[in-house]
């Protein structure tokens, strides 16, 4: 049957990027997707694939092209004990590859701190959460099936067709679009989470030993204060010792979705209040431990809306860039009610990722919806790229193709691989046609 092709609007969950495309299709098989690209090559249209729409950047938007939706492409193909393998088609929220997994014993080895993205969207674009040892969603995949331009459905692994998976599994949407993807799982296991405040000084002194003796660390500072939040998340025997479940919803929620979304209103039309907001927010979380699923561990709930900004750079400057931005807060007049959030990822062999080739520490900085700019992100993004530091795909930026071929030893196998695959680039939009080239 053919896929189902409608028009519509798109516009991504931060309300920051929009389209209107030609077309809309929901492709419910890899071969209804290859139609709809064969299709969009006879009519001479661009194809771009959406997932939940949780970039900052247009990555994804269509134009006024083809746009292809997930729905219709959320099948477990297989589960694979033996070879410890889990293979779910492209469209499949992560949420739903957790509870999967969860049923059948299993889990990923590291996340994100959101689980509302589809598999493809997150590892297209170098989701990645916080770890000494474990790396990204893209690194934890073996085996990839995408359509490609010509409407040929492609499988590629480490074995086979591996040039194209070296692209492929953190390719931007810029090769073809995925259908399926693999994932390497391991057995179920519990972290248990310690969260305590600290000052800023004294995080930043102790951060290499906080990193590396922990499994996953990962800390928040709020401007404007010399205070942060810090999680520690280690992997534990048991017993699981979740939170209460109002403790849970009352912080985890409430607290920190509710309540939030109010103080930052408030904030956004009092900009002078934003201080000592900051002030009162940074001591509402106080020190707790517990222990639970690691999935469970990993993410949290994510309502209220925002944009953000967020590099990688290598983590022997982290600190020093750290106190940088620290200092740059200090010295201008903006008001900033969002944390900055810190995590650490290991080098990996991605070609595209933000940690490729080096030990990285991200750091991510965030405005409310709707909030002035004020030259925050400007200023955030001139400290990045002064220390090599590599935008999140899904996250705003300004860099082009020249800066980004100084910063990524594998920029051009890249898009060489693009131009062998792609040559029309029935896949580009204006976002990759920055940040790839033509």
């Amino acid at each position: 049957m053919p896929a189902t092709v409608t028009a519509g609007r798109w516009t991504n969950w931060a309300g920051n990027q929009s389209a209107e495309p030609s077309q809309v299709a929901t492709p419910a098989s890899a071969e209804e997707l290859a139609a709809v690209v064969r299709r969009a090559a006879e009519q001479g249209r661009t194809v771009k694939a959406v997932g939940s729409g949780h970039s900052f950047t247009a990555i994804a938007a269509p134009g006024d092209g083809v746009l292809v939706r997930p729905e219709g492409l959320r099948a477990v193909r297989e589960l694979d004990r033996a070879a410890g393998t889990v293979t779910v088609e492209a469209g499949l929220p992560l949420s739903a590859l957790n509870r999967l997994l969860a049923a059948a014993g299993l889990s990923l080895t590291n996340m994100g701190d959101i689980d509302v993205q589809t598999v493809a969207g997150a590892t297209s674009t170098g989701t990645h959460g916080t770890g000494r040892d474990s790396a990204s969603l893209a690194a934890q995949l073996t085996a990839a099936e995408i359509v490609l331009a010509d409407g040929s459905i492609r499988q590629c692994s480490p074995t086979e067709d591996p040039e194209l998976f070296a692209g492929a599994r953190l390719g931007l949407g810029a090769l073809g679009v995925l259908s399926a993807l693999t994932f390497a799982v391991e057995p179920a296991f519990l972290l248990t989470a310690h969260e305590q405040p600290m000052g800023f000084a004294e995080v930043i002194d102790s951060f290499e030993e906080l990193s590396s003796v922990n499994e996953h660390f990962e800390f928040y500072w709020f401007p404007h204060t010399d205070r942060c939040s810090t999680k520690r998340n280690n992997r534990s025997q048991g017993p699981a010792a979740p939170l209460p479940g109002f403790k849970a919803w009352l912080e985890d929620d409430f607290l920190s979705n509710t309540v939030w979304e109010g103080v930052c209103r408030i904030g956004r039309a009092f900009p002078r209040s934003i201080p000592t907001i900051a002030a009162v927010a940074s001591r509402v979380w106080s020190e707790r431990t517990y222990t639970d699923t690691s999935h469970r561990v990993f993410t949290s709930p994510r309502k209220v809306r925002f944009t953000e900004m967020e590099y990688a750079v290598p983590r022997a400057a982290a600190t020093e860039v750290l106190r940088e931005l620290k200092t740059l807060v200090e010295r201008n007049d903006w008001r900033i009610s969002f944390p900055v959030e810190v995590r650490c990822a290991p080098a990996d062999d991605l070609w595209l990722s933000t940690a490729g080739g080096r030990d990285s520490v991200y750091i991510a900085v965030h405005l409310y919806r709707g909030t002035a700019e004020q030259g925050y992100f400007t200023a955030v993004e001139q400290l990045m790229t002064a220390h090599q530091g590599r935008p999140h795909w899904g996250k705003l930026h300004s860099r082009d193709a020249e800066y980004l071929a100084g910063v990524y030893p594998h920029f051009k196998d890249f898009t060489e691989l693009r131009d062998r695959v792609d040559p029309e680039r029935r896949f580009a939009n204006a976002y990759l046609r920055r940040v790839l080239g033509a």
